[in-house]
């Protein structure tokens, strides 16, 4: 098959409805079986965005492929990538919509990310590339399942939270206190909140250590505000991060 045939018969070669169909439905698989990865972990986009999202893609991609198809044949030169292109732009920030910051963690960039990525799936499927599309998917729910595993024991000896809640008599001079120790550990202190109780204030706040032997960073943490003689009682849990 030469490059004069195909300019010759480029009208033939546009996707019939069974084809159509096919890449639609290729699609679909991919943005399901991601998506219901993400739903079964809780995250802010699910199945029905993540599959709406390889749809859109497979669907601008072939209407870029049958433009280029058309056209071509009355001497114009579109580009058949050029939508495509515009799709991989435009699906990064509907993926800015699942970023949350709460404190000093920042979730929903792996979610991010697998919108992304299901998105350019979606661009392969709507140019009939089936074979990158469907080992695309593989490798992107290897990386967002086998590869948690590893991550989360990589977080134990990464960064943790730990939440403190504390009463004491003087407010002011415990916050100041807080403030010192942190600086001197060099930890980081997020969503402080004040309470005043019967006998004084109750403050409760969030600490990300950062490093390893974080259980030991957390109890050097505690032993130092339990020094503070404006302390009335203190207590502390572990909390992990989840990205």
């Amino acid at each position: 098959m030469t490059w004069q045939y195909l300019w010759e018969n480029c009208i033939d070669l546009a996707p019939g409805i069974a084809e159509i169909a096919i890449r639609l439905s290729c699609a679909m698989l991919v943005g399901l079986i991601i998506g219901v990865e993400r739903e079964y972990t809780h995250r802010p986009a699910g199945m029905r965005t993540h599959i709406l999202v390889a749809l859109g893609a497979c669907v601008v991609s072939m209407v870029g492929d049958m433009i280029f198809i058309h056209y071509r044949e009355l001497g114009a030169v579109p580009d058949p990538a050029r939508l495509s292109a515009q799709v991989i732009t435009g699906v990064g920030f509907l993926g800015a919509g699942t970023i949350m910051k709460e404190g000093a963690t920042v979730k929903g960039l792996t979610t991010a990310a697998s919108l992304w990525a299901v998105a350019c799936l979606g661009v392969a499927s709507g140019f009939g590339y089936y074979t990158v599309t469907l080992l695309g998917m593989a490798f992107i729910m290897i990386t967002l399942t086998l590869f948690e595993a590893l991550q989360r024991r990589l977080i134990r000896t990464g960064n943790s939270h730990a939440t403190f809640t504390l009463e004491t008599r003087d407010i002011s001079l415990s916050l100041k206190n807080i403030q010192s120790i942190a600086q001197e550990q060099n930890v980081t202190l997020a969503d402080i909140e004040a309470e005043q109780t019967t006998v004084g204030y109750r403050l409760t706040f969030r600490v990300l250590f950062s490093g390893r032997r974080n259980r030991k960073h957390h109890q050097r943490f505690f032993d130092a505000l339990a020094e503070q003689e404006e302390m009335q009682s203190l207590m502390w849990k572990d909390k992990q991060p989840v990205s």
